[in-house]
Protein backbone atom coordinates (compact mmCIF):
# COMPACT_ATOMS: atom_id res chain seq x y z
CA UNK A 1 0.00 0.00 0.00
CA UNK A 2 2.79 2.63 0.64
CA UNK A 3 4.79 1.21 -2.54
CA UNK A 4 1.48 2.22 -4.31
CA UNK A 5 0.77 5.57 -2.26
CA UNK A 6 4.75 6.64 -3.34
CA UNK A 7 4.20 5.53 -6.92
CA UNK A 8 0.57 7.82 -7.32
CA UNK A 9 2.73 10.57 -5.59
CA UNK A 10 5.45 10.49 -8.23
CA UNK A 11 2.78 10.35 -10.97
CA UNK A 12 1.50 13.07 -9.88
CA UNK A 13 4.55 15.34 -9.46
CA UNK A 14 5.59 13.88 -13.03
CA UNK A 15 2.36 15.27 -14.02
CA UNK A 16 2.27 18.65 -12.14
CA UNK A 17 5.96 19.53 -13.52
CA UNK A 18 5.19 18.88 -17.04
CA UNK A 19 2.29 21.18 -16.58
CA UNK A 20 4.53 24.06 -15.83
CA UNK A 21 7.27 23.36 -18.46
CA UNK A 22 7.49 24.81 -21.31
CA UNK A 23 10.60 23.23 -23.07
CA UNK A 24 9.83 19.31 -23.03
CA UNK A 25 12.53 16.27 -23.36
CA UNK A 26 11.52 12.90 -25.18
CA UNK A 27 10.46 11.42 -21.87
CA UNK A 28 8.40 14.59 -21.19
CA UNK A 29 6.52 14.21 -25.23
CA UNK A 30 6.05 11.24 -24.70
CA UNK A 31 4.32 11.58 -21.25
CA UNK A 32 2.29 14.69 -22.73
CA UNK A 33 1.37 12.77 -26.12
CA UNK A 34 1.00 8.92 -24.94
CA UNK A 35 3.19 8.25 -27.72
CA UNK A 36 5.94 5.77 -27.19
CA UNK A 37 9.82 7.24 -27.42
CA UNK A 38 10.35 4.87 -30.38
CA UNK A 39 7.26 6.46 -32.01
CA UNK A 40 8.47 9.85 -31.54
CA UNK A 41 11.87 9.22 -32.57
CA UNK A 42 10.88 7.88 -35.74
CA UNK A 43 8.77 10.60 -36.10
CA UNK A 44 11.22 12.70 -35.29
CA UNK A 45 13.35 11.33 -37.85
CA UNK A 46 10.45 11.13 -40.65
CA UNK A 47 9.97 14.92 -39.88
CA UNK A 48 6.58 14.81 -38.94
CA UNK A 49 6.87 16.39 -35.74
CA UNK A 50 7.97 19.86 -34.85
CA UNK A 51 10.91 19.64 -32.72
CA UNK A 52 14.42 21.15 -31.62
CA UNK A 53 18.24 19.27 -31.59
CA UNK A 54 20.61 20.92 -29.17
CA UNK A 55 23.90 22.35 -30.43
CA UNK A 56 25.55 19.08 -30.60
CA UNK A 57 22.36 16.80 -32.14
CA UNK A 58 22.82 14.36 -29.69
CA UNK A 59 19.49 15.89 -27.55
CA UNK A 60 15.54 16.41 -28.56
CA UNK A 61 13.66 19.16 -27.55
CA UNK A 62 9.95 19.98 -27.69
CA UNK A 63 8.13 23.05 -27.62
CA UNK A 64 4.79 22.00 -25.78
CA UNK A 65 2.70 24.69 -27.18
CA UNK A 66 3.96 23.75 -30.77
CA UNK A 67 2.95 20.07 -29.87
CA UNK A 68 -0.10 20.59 -28.45
CA UNK A 69 -0.88 22.53 -31.60
CA UNK A 70 0.11 19.81 -33.48
CA UNK A 71 -1.71 17.23 -32.05
CA UNK A 72 -5.16 19.19 -32.99
CA UNK A 73 -3.89 19.45 -36.15
CA UNK A 74 -6.17 17.23 -38.24
CA UNK A 75 -9.63 18.14 -36.99
CA UNK A 76 -12.65 15.74 -37.66
CA UNK A 77 -15.59 17.46 -39.08
CA UNK A 78 -19.21 17.13 -37.55
CA UNK A 79 -21.73 16.18 -38.94
CA UNK A 80 -23.54 19.75 -38.81
CA UNK A 81 -20.32 21.29 -40.11
CA UNK A 82 -20.66 19.46 -43.07
CA UNK A 83 -24.25 19.50 -43.53
CA UNK A 84 -23.59 23.21 -43.14
CA UNK A 85 -20.99 23.12 -45.56
CA UNK A 86 -22.95 20.81 -47.76
CA UNK A 87 -25.64 23.54 -47.79
CA UNK A 88 -24.00 26.27 -48.26
CA UNK A 89 -22.19 24.88 -51.53
CA UNK A 90 -25.61 23.95 -52.93
CA UNK A 91 -26.50 27.41 -52.43
CA UNK A 92 -23.95 29.50 -53.25
CA UNK A 93 -21.98 27.02 -55.65
CA UNK A 94 -18.68 28.00 -53.16
CA UNK A 95 -17.10 25.96 -50.75
CA UNK A 96 -16.71 27.69 -47.61
CA UNK A 97 -13.23 28.84 -46.00
CA UNK A 98 -10.29 26.19 -45.51
CA UNK A 99 -11.84 23.71 -47.51
CA UNK A 100 -9.97 22.77 -51.01
CA UNK A 101 -10.79 21.01 -54.20
CA UNK A 102 -10.46 17.57 -54.44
Amino acid sequence: MESELKNELSEIKKLTLLGAKQTLTMSDCALLTGLSKSTLYKMVGEKKIPHYKSQGGKLLYFSKSEVEAWQLHHKVKTHSEIESEATTYVVTGKRGKGQRNV
